[in-house]
């Protein structure tokens, strides 16, 4: 007791020095916008133009003062036409005739002088806006990275740090009736307090990856939709609205399908908690009967449109429980939009349906890993399609700085922006608060707070974490297991373990590797081994060849069926993955190699072996 005591006292202290305790209102980046796609506006994917400012000119002057008017990129001026009539003006740069590009994608593939480029670089295009009196306009950029500076017809607009969550500025008071220009400084610069940190397993790929758009909204909108299965089995909608009538305002949430309507009027803060018995017909979402169903959100003068599944997922002892039944979560990793041999992070529906469909057809999976952070609204959109579980998290990787407030603040908003943006799918069944991060009071404390930020943002889905697996030796025989006090606040036990490639286990040896026991789910979110797609080496059998991957999972598959507790895996990884840290010159060449399919879409010969262990359990 006095043990348990003095550690929560030392938690307590450890909150309060690196300010943990702040209001949950502050974390995210508003307005959320649910299904900004669905919304009136205009989609600003298309022709942009360029330019690469390696020493931050049109920010800043020679001596570090403001930046002169011929070096500001984000003015509105037409630089041809204002200097053919002053002819003495100095501009120093031209965003009219500066090469163009179709975004989003980022900017390793706009030129190959390019391809290791880290720093800022202007975008600008110009485009037509028309709206009505009393409309409310916003830019909404799903994904860029890493620090944005937004401007319109020349003024700033806002700002935005980190490259996975979208985020939404108000441009109403910016916008013309008629002809605009809106320009992006994208910086990719890694920060040492930022999240992710500088160094990764994965290529830093700057520019605007996803899609923007203006969203046009009446004064008062519905800004979040959430609507879901409680655990009390009763339909629940909590609905946010912005705007200056958003206190008292009626609003009806309507799922046609079912005859379900439910209505009530939001409180002095716009929010409206409804709440009504779930239909008899009720089809519940499953991996193998994805229902989703049309959810229509009505206030005022707005209209917001979703796809909805029903499902409930918990825990019950060591037992993962979807819809109340046992599942065993046969499933992969998987990085973003990595498609061919130069990727660009471009991601369409047509190629997240491509991921989703080899994981769910090829490898027989019901479940996806979805690392190492938040992934494009369209994958997680077609995961609900598809019936297939997610693990959605954010980059809290390796060594980001615990000990900084503005660390923590920066991942919290990360945190309430992904689930804020993704509450609606069913699919996801984890929010996840990090990945293979070193036990110590600071980073322990900063995790608590993320957990605890997700229990307050959403009490129907498991939280998790990406841990280190524990080695000891008993009796002389190798035994893994947990060893992190992390454990003691999560519901699933995830464990990264890569015995036999980061060991020198020998591979025959480790089906004899032995795993304890836990009260809670376990899981191997990770493991796995580097193969070079096409080198072969069956006599030697050499790291880096597909013989050795292959057999890296028979063993590691045989070892993985003896653990007691374990309800699932997510191997790493589906795809070979651009990563610069790994320079071997032969067989990794700047690529991650331990992907089950190579950059080209090959299957490796371990593909098979993990697609056969999993039909077999999905027979029994």
């Amino acid at each position: 007791m006095a043990k348990g005591l003095a550690a929560r006292l030392r938690r307590a202290l450890m909150i309060c020095a690196i300010g943990l305790i702040a209001p949950m209102g502050a974390m995210a980046s508003t307005p959320t916008l649910t299904r900004a796609d669905l919304r009136a506006g205009k989609d600003l994917s298309g022709a942009w133009h360029y330019s690469i400012d390696p020493y931050r000119d049109g920010l800043l002057g020679f001596h570090r003062g403001a930046a002169g008017e011929g070096h500001r990129r984000f003015d509105d001026t037409d630089v041809d036409a204002f200097t053919r009539a002053n002819p003495n003006a100095l501009y120093e740069y031209d965003m009219d005739r500066s090469p163009s590009v179709s975004l989003p994608q980022a900017w390793l593939a706009h030129d190959p002088s390019l391809r290791h480029y880290q720093g800022l670089m202007w975008y600008q295009r110009r485009f037509e806006a028309a709206f009505k009196p009393g409309q409310r306009a916003f830019l909404r950029f799903e994904a860029v990275n890493y620090t944005s500076r937004v401007y319109v017809n020349g003024k700033p607009a806002g700002e935005h740090e980190g490259g996975f969550t979208p985020f939404s500025l108000e441009v109403t008071d910016l916008l013309r009736d008629g002809g605009n220009q809106v320009t992006v400084g994208v910086d990719s610069t890694p920060k040492v307090d930022g999240v992710p940190p500088p160094v990764t397993d994965w290529e830093n790929y700057g520019g605007i990856t996803r899609p923007m758009r203006l969203v046009l909204t009446p004064a008062t909108f519905v800004d979040e939709a959430w609507v879901r299965l409680g655990k009390d089995g009763r339909i629940a909608a909590t609905v946010k609205l912005d705007g200056a009538q958003s206190a008292g305002l009626e609003v009806r949430v309507r799922a046609p399908e079912l005859g379900l309507v439910l209505s009530g009027k939001a409180g002095a803060d716009g929010v409206a908690q409804l709440s009504a018995a779930a239909p008899k017909g009720l089809v519940r979402w499953s991996t193998e009967k994805p229902k989703l169903y049309d959810i229509v959100v009505e206030a005022g003068e707005d209209r917001m449109t979703d796809r909805v599944g029903f499902r409930t997922i918990e825990t019950r002892g060591d037992q993962i429980l979807l819809n109340g039944k046992p599942i065993y979560l046969r499933g992969i990793s998987i990085h973003e939009e990595e498609f061919g041999e130069n990727p660009a992070r471009t991601i369409t529906e047509a190629g997240a349906r491509a991921l989703l469909s080899e994981a769910r057809d090829g490898l027989n999976a019901n479940f996806v890993r979805l690392a190492h952070y938040p992934h494009a609204e369209i994958t997680t959109r077609l995961a609900d399609e598809m019936g297939l579980l997610v693990w959605s998290e954010i980059p809290v990787y390796w060594l980001v700085d615990f000990g900084n407030p503005r660390t923590l603040g920066l991942a919290r908003g990360m945190l309430a922006d992904m689930i804020r943006r993704d509450r609606n799918r069913a699919s996801i069944v984890f929010w996840s608060v990090a990945n293979e991060t070193p036990v110590g009071e600071a980073r322990n404390a900063f995790l608590y707070q993320l957990i605890d930020d997700v229990r307050a943002l959403d009490d129907t889905r498991l939280v998790t974490a990406a841990l280190l697996s524990d080695r000891k030796t008993v009796d002389g025989h190798p035994q893994m297991g947990v060893a992190d006090p992390l454990a003691e606040k999560l519901d699933v036990l995830s464990v990264n373990t890569y015995s036999g490639w980061y060991s020198d286990d020998a591979l025959d040896d480790l089906p004899a590797i032995g795993w304890t026991k836990t009260e809670k789910p376990m899981m191997f979110s990770e493991f796995g081994a580097d193969a070079l797609a096409g080198f072969e080496d069956p006599r030697l059998m050499r790291k880096f060849s597909e013989d050795f991957q292959k057999k890296y999972y028979e063993k590691t598959l045989e070892m993985a069926a003896k653990a007691p507790s374990l309800r699932g895996m997510s191997p790493w990884i589906l795809k070979d993955f651009r990563a610069p840290r790994r320079q071997h010159p032969v067989y990794q060449q700047g690529w991650n190699r331990k992907g089950l399919v190579s950059p080209t879409g090959r299957r490796k010969p371990a593909f098979e072996v993990l697609s056969n262990f999993y039909l077999k359990m999905k027979g029994q």
